[in-house]
């Protein structure tokens, strides 16, 4: 697999993540076994988490499964904090919140050090330099050695990476994990060409649209999918509307033409989009992690990337786009 540097910094990645979202539930430990063989079999090294994916089992599961391999040296592991699903306070990026966080996912994961930490939200109740003085301790105590966010907006993601880069010393902001796929376009807007001028490396989470870019909905919703559960069919339903089946349907024409997948694909856009690391394939089963790896072998035609760019080109409009951004 090609490796990749994480934004401006010099820490290189293959060119997929693995994530790990469903790890202890929907995908449990004999699955999650055969996933990590299997990535790290196809040169793959980035492995992403959170301290809350599944009440922490996430963390857990994957440090047992990196000590059993004997493989903490060769895989860069990705984690996060401030959610708080089940408080009253959904986001806390307080100093207090996150140092304990980062503590219980070090133990957790079975490492004295995270290689990638990621604020998972931005917390409006918290001063932004009470954060971000927190990732600075973060680093230099050794605990973590770089430091990402993710579903920051346009102006939280250049105040952030701006901020870090104003004084030597401080942990530079070298990441940022964004929803992006070609059903989801919008941090096109304001994100990426920040990341780009900013130097991060943007690393999109839902890769395949909440699974709706593999195709399995086109003729309708699977008993066994998210969209066929009740508790995650809205999650689901966001993308099954007419521009979603253009979309679909166009992605699942040019895998025809090029005897490969619509997973494969989804997967070959995006891998080359400015700025992008490394999709994070959150597969919930060996074969649907299997099917995406395939992707590391496809490199689209242009004219094919130019007809999914104009299908799902995002709407823009004043103040990204427009008369006065004219070049």
């Amino acid at each position: 697999m090609q490796q990749r540097p994480l934004g401006r910094s010099g820490l290189w990645v293959g060119r997929l993540g693995l994530g790990t979202m469903t790890w202890g539930r929907g995908t449990d430990e004999y699955e999650a076994r055969d996933q990590l063989a299997l990535f790290i079999d196809a040169g793959g090294t980035l492995i992403d988490t959170a301290d809350v994916y599944v009440d922490g089992v996430s963390e857990q599961l994957l440090g047992e499964l990196i000590e059993e391999f004997g493989i903490r040296d060769q895989v860069v592991i990705a984690t996060k904090a401030v959610s708080r699903p089940e408080g009253e306070r959904r986001f806390d990026a307080s100093r207090h919140h996150i140092m304990r966080s980062l503590e219980t996912s070090l133990r957790r994961l079975r490492t004295d050090v995270i290689d990638l930490w990621q604020l998972h939200a931005y917390d409006p109740l918290t001063p932004f330099e009470e954060t971000l003085a927190a990732c600075d301790a973060a680093v230099q105590s050794g605990k973590v050695r770089y430091v990402g966010i993710s579903n920051y907006s346009g102006w939280q993601t250049s105040r952030a990476a701006t901020w870090q880069r104003a004084v030597p010393g401080r942990a530079p902001i070298v990441t940022a994990q964004m929803e992006y796929s070609l059903l989801e376009r919008g941090i096109e807007r304001e994100i990426v060409p920040a990341a780009q001028a900013l130097g991060l490396g943007i690393l999109p989470w839902s890769p395949l649209g909440r699974g709706v870019l593999t195709g399995k909905y086109r003729h309708g919703t699977p008993a066994d999918s998210r969209g066929g559960n009740a508790d995650s069919a809205g999650w689901i339903q966001t993308y099954l509307d007419e521009r979603g089946r253009r979309i679909v349907d166009a992605v699942a024409t040019a895998a025809d033409g090029l005897g490969s997948s619509p997973t494969e694909v989804a997967l070959a856009w995006l891998r080359e989009r400015p700025g992008v690391v490394a999709p994070i394939l959150g597969a919930r089963t060996t074969s649907q992690l299997l099917a995406a790896l395939a992707s590391d072998e496809l490199e689209l035609p242009d004219e094919i990337s130019r007809a999914l760019d104009e299908v799902s080109a995002p709407y823009a409009s004043y103040p990204e786009a427009g008369w006065a951004q004219r070049r």
